[in-house]
Parts: C-alpha cells; sequence; structure tokens
C-alpha cells in the first residue's frame, strides 16, 4: 500500500536456518576448544589421584621391641613381645639348656678341624710310634688310611723305610702303627669301645703284649695309663715281647706288679 503502513513479510525458512548452520570455522573452534577441556580434566584428575605414603611405623625389627596394640585389636602374648632376632648370646653366659656345648675332646690327641662331623661317624683313634715327627695319639675321620694317619702325625722322618706299611689300608680304631719296624701289629679285629674299658675291670683272655693297645693294657689290674704307655713305649724301642718276663724290663714294673700281670698277659 502505497503512503501507509506495509505489513513485514514472513522470511523464507532458508533465511531463518542459515543462522544456525556449521562453517568449518565453527568446527574447527569447537575442536581446540574440547581438546582444552579433556586435557584439563585429565591433568586435574591425575593430580588430585591419591600418592602411597611410606611406612612409618615402628617395628619390631628396629626399636627391638614389640609395638603396642590398641585395646581393639588382638595382639600377640606377653611371652612373645621380644622377638628371637635380638636376643644376642652373652659370650661371658655359661651355656644353658637352649645352647650346645662343645663336644669332649681327648687331651693330647692330634686332631684336624672337623674331624668325624662330615660323614656322620665317629672319628678313629691309631697310636702311631717309631720314627715319625710327632708320635702319639692321632685322632682321624673315619675311613682314613695309613698314609692320611702318617700325614697327621708330621711325616715319617727322612730315611725310613715304609715298605713294612700298606699305605692304602684303611685303619680302625684302637689299632698301632709303628714306622720303621720290621714287623707291624696287627690291627684289632674288633674296633674298641669310645670310652674304653674301665681301668678296674680285667679282660678274660689274656691280653697279647705284642698287639695291645693302650686302652687294652690301660685295663688291666694295677696299670694305669702312664704304665700303659711305657709298655707301649718299650715295645717300640725294642721290638716285639718274646717273652712275658721281659715285661720286668719295663719302668715301674716291680715284682709284685710283675706277678699279679703274669695271668692276664701273654706273648
Amino acid at each position: 500500500m502505497r503512503g501507509g503502513w506495509t505489513p513485514e513479510q514472513p522470511r523464507p525458512d532458508r533465511l531463518r536456518d542459515a543462522r544456525w548452520t556449521l562453517t568449518p570455522r565453527h568446527i574447527a573452534v569447537l575442536a581446540v576448544v574440547l581438546a582444552v577441556g579433556l586435557t584439563w580434566g585429565a591433568w586435574t584428575f591425575l593430580r588430585a589421584r591419591p600418592e602411597a605414603l611410606p611406612d612409618t611405623r615402628p617395628t619390631t625389627a628396629t626399636t627391638g621391641s614389640a609395638v603396642s596394640q590398641p585395646d581393639n585389636q588382638p595382639g600377640p602374648a606377653s611371652s612373645q613381645t621380644q622377638p628371637a632376632a635380638n636376643q644376642t648370646a652373652d659370650p661371658n653366659q655359661t651355656p644353658g639348656a637352649n645352647q650346645i656345648p662343645a663336644a669332649n675332646q681327648t687331651p693330647g690327641v692330634n686332631q684336624t678341624p672337623g674331624t668325624g662331623t662330615s660323614s656322620g661317624q665317629p672319628p678313629v683313634v691309631v697310636h702311631v710310634a717309631g720314627k715319625v715327627r710327632r708320635p702319639g695319639l692321632i685322632r682321624a675321620p673315619a675311613g682314613s688310611r695309613v698314609a692320611d694317619v702318617l700325614t697327621l702325625a708330621g711325616g715319617p722322618l727322612r730315611g725310613v723305610d715304609l715298605t713294612t706299611l700298606n699305605l692304602a689300608r684303611q685303619v680302625v680304631d684302637g689299632e698301632q702303627i709303628i714306622v720303621g719296624a720290621t714287623t707291624q701289629p696287627p690291627p684289632p679285629n674288633q674296633p674298641s669301645s669310645t670310652a674304653g674299658p674301665s681301668p678296674s675291670s680285667a679282660p678274660n683272655a689274656p691280653v697279647n703284649l705284642n698287639t695291645a693297645t693302650l686302652d687294652q693294657l690301660d685295663a688291666l689290674p694295677g696299670v694305669g695309663p702312664v704304665l700303659a704307655q711305657r709298655i707301649l713305649d718299650y715295645r717300640t724301642q725294642n721290638g716285639p715281647f718274646t717273652t712275658i718276663d721281659q715285661l720286668q724290663e719295663v719302668p715301674g714294673v716291680g715284682p709284685k706288679k710283675f706277678d699279679s700281670l703274669k695271668p692276664h698277659v701273654r706273648t
């Protein structure tokens, strides 16, 4: 209408939809905003995660005593409050029931460390006499041979003839080895007991003076370890006994002692 009011014409739907159309620029902006939001959210989440703190509670291994327990938690018995790891043995303390004392050792016997413990069998005691560097009683591991015993005795003297000895033979407990002698006493058939016979008890059969060991002579009536050693020394220096009367030539064997020993010895 000319010169008058003109009613507003309705806009096409195409113009209204154009306001909500996404352009590539809009998509790029939204992508950047979304990426920033995700990055900030992940950083906030990781920062808010709880961190493991070191355990600062005292333990029995560092304090040396049991940790006190709350009343609402069961604690160990009073007899178990001290750990066994902190109980140190006092060097001046006498061995008690929980301590194993060292095994008894025969005085005057040469031995090597650890003898008789590796194989579980008790060691053997051999009397080595004659031309060796350290004659006497030798404690050797079970299963040792004559060569091993001679080594423990310091070895034979220079120039000694060892052809009368079987160096590869295994020794038995209670036997005697005479180095340098023309004849050797036979080894005992039965190993003597560890403790040895009682000095007051005499054997039933007469003892052979040429093959008797220190324990067998010590068991004779009126013969102690000192006199028994003298008899062995006499036999080593003078050879085997040919008669029982030669026993009177041993220092310490008088007429009375010889009469008491005569029924119990033989050659």
